[in-house]
């Protein structure tokens, strides 16, 4: 039986992200990429999921709730202002 070590890797909205250092937690390596991406720094985190032999994770972009109501629902910002 041989055991090996799995290596990750990372996506965000259709590119995939090299896992710049493998001893970083998730967290940091998104504060890293966020320099880059900012839309990373809000994104949600899901994974590892195993692909082949690589781990990978997913960066989600959050979704706005009142933007994409109105998207929707054709009702205008000034609706929801109090």
């Amino acid at each position: 039986m041989e055991s090996h070590q799995l290596v990750r890797y990372f996506e965000f909205n259709g590119v995939r992200l090299p896992d710049i250092n493998s001893t970083l937690s998730v967290e940091e390596i998104r504060a890293a990429y966020a320099h880059q991406y900012p839309d990373i720094a809000t994104a949600t985190i899901t994974g590892p999921e195993a692909v082949g032999d690589k781990l990978r994770y997913l960066f989600s972009r959050a979704v706005e709730i009142r933007g994409a109501f109105a998207f929707f629902f054709r009702v205008g910002f000034q609706a929801f202002s109090l």
